[in-house]
């Protein structure tokens, strides 16, 4: 199997198809993520709903499993009586749980190429306070780097194809992260939460874009958890200052209302949506929050 970079290299028209959002296909097939956890929850209960959970949207249509590492950290594991060894033990099971998965689909006669991102949360992830739609941390671009470190050196060890950097919401989280990433030669994308065409603190995407064109690791840049109707601006702030491929998978359209815990709005993901933004350069296209396996199956259909 090639990697997923020399693969962007050779795709001439049809962008590759991304999963989609895997917390919340656990939340309609009956699990429990109301606490801080989240979807590192059942890592720790019940693992094989997420094994199977990444078979559905593999048989959907993607060709990229993205990892449930997103909301695992050390602080938020430590909450629940769990040392560094167990937070480790985690992060590798959730990396081998996509390619059990990808195991599983192949043994059905699967003979897609199909890869492993490994999902590097924000800081507000942990905090589980809705915080990584604001990206008002209050902490120092060094304290996000000591933060992120150990969790960025055990993903890249754990048999991933990439590090899934997403749903970052600020520019001094946005300088950690790349700088962390920054000579370690494992490849990674970045991907932004944004809303009205800046990033969710208010800054510029542009130069959240800017400071990764130099960095050799990062081999696509874009957004993530964010209005289907935010994706064309981010598209565009892009291409203004880099060539690197675009990594394209928002949300269904519905608004999470972190105070309430519930999701707001009516979902849109158009197919005519999605081949605009795959007119304007994307080449991984998929979703995130509510975004199912049948959603992936028509976003797959809409770039045959």
């Amino acid at each position: 199997m090639g990697t997923l970079a020399s693969a962007l290299a050779r795709t001439t028209g049809r962008p590759i198809v991304l999963d989609g959002g895997l917390g919340t296909l656990l939340e309609q097939r009956g699990s429990d993520l109301s606490s801080a956890l989240w979807s590192a929850r059942m890592l720790v209960e019940q693992p094989g709903l997420i094994r199977s959970a990444h078979r559905e949207f593999f048989a959907a249509g993607a060709s990229v499993g993205i990892s449930s590492s997103y909301q695992v950290s050390y602080e938020g594991l430590r909450s629940i009586g769990l040392d560094t060894a167990d937070t480790n033990r985690l992060l590798n099971l959730s990396v081998a749980l996509v390619a059990d998965a990808r195991s599983d689909v192949a043994a059905d006669g699967d003979e897609r190429e199909l890869w492993i991102a490994a999902s590097v949360g924000p800081y507000g992830a942990m905090l589980a306070d809705g915080s990584e739609y604001r990206g008002d941390y209050g902490r120092t671009v060094d304290e996000l780097r000591a933060w992120h470190r150990p969790r960025l050196e055990q993903l890249a060890t754990a048999g991933a194809d990439v590090l899934a950097i997403e749903t970052i919401p600020c520019l001094a989280e946005t300088e950690a992260v790349l700088a962390e990433i920054d000579g370690t030669g494992f490849p990674a994308w970045l991907s932004v939460t944004a809303a009205m065409g800046r990033l969710r603190s208010g800054e510029s995407l542009a130069d959240a874009f800017a400071m990764a064109a130099d960095v050799p690791e990062i081999i696509a840049v874009g957004i993530n958890c964010s209005d289907p109707l935010d994706v064309a601006s981010a598209i565009e702030a892009a291409r203004s200052v880099t060539d690197k491929p675009i990594v394209v998978y928002p949300n269904s359209g519905e608004q999470w209302d972190a105070k309430n815990r519930r999701w707001m709005g009516n979902a849109g993901f158009p197919a005519s949506l999605v081949r605009e933004w795959v007119t304007s350069g994307a080449a991984l296209v998929g979703g995130c929050c509510r975004v199912g396996p049948a959603e992936i199956t028509a976003v797959d259909a809409a770039l045959a």
